[in-house]
């Protein structure tokens, strides 16, 4: 169900991802926007980050990301759950997280934060269920990659 972003995944992940912030919460933001969508390997890949994709019947149905800030941190990004599956039921938000978690600890990251905008309420009620802490910008490290959307923020321990 989750596995490694590959090129072939391209076009699902800018489907899901705009259609989410587009349609479902009417956030007016492009591809264009997000430059780090045209080059996944190259913007996730260094370091102790990397990129994951949840499918479904052969459908990708979620993603999630970290990207290295230096210094043993990581910022989690696009996190991204279709609504067909979204729910403690379906699993699938937990079991990205899951992964994303692992694979920090597998790589001596030692702080996870994390951007978000307050339009994804259920959102931030998962991240707080799972570690995660409210912070304010002006704590985030100066290597975060603070997008325009992001207007509030979380941080957690790796452990």
């Amino acid at each position: 169900m989750i596995g490694p972003f590959a090129p072939a995944d391209q076009q699902g992940v800018l489907d899901l991802i705009l259609s989410i912030q587009r349609d479902e919460y009417g956030i007016a933001i492009t591809a264009a926007d997000q430059p780090d969508l045209s080059d996944i390997p190259a913007y996730y890949g260094p370091g102790a980050g990397g990129f994951w994709v949840a499918r479904a019947n052969g459908r990708l149905v979620g993603t999630v990301a970290l990207k290295d800030i230096g210094s043993g941190a990581v910022a989690l990004r696009k996190m991204f759950v279709a609504a067909s599956h979204r729910g403690r039921a379906a699993g699938v938000a937990q079991a990205l997280l899951d992964t994303a978690l692992a694979a920090a600890r597998d790589r001596g990251v030692t702080q996870i934060w994390l951007g978000t905008t307050d339009r994804f309420v259920a959102a931030h009620r998962f991240y707080e269920k799972n570690g995660f802490a409210r912070v304010e910008a002006e704590a985030l490290p100066p290597d975060f990659p603070k997008m325009a959307v992001d207007n509030r923020f979380y941080a957690r321990l790796v452990v």
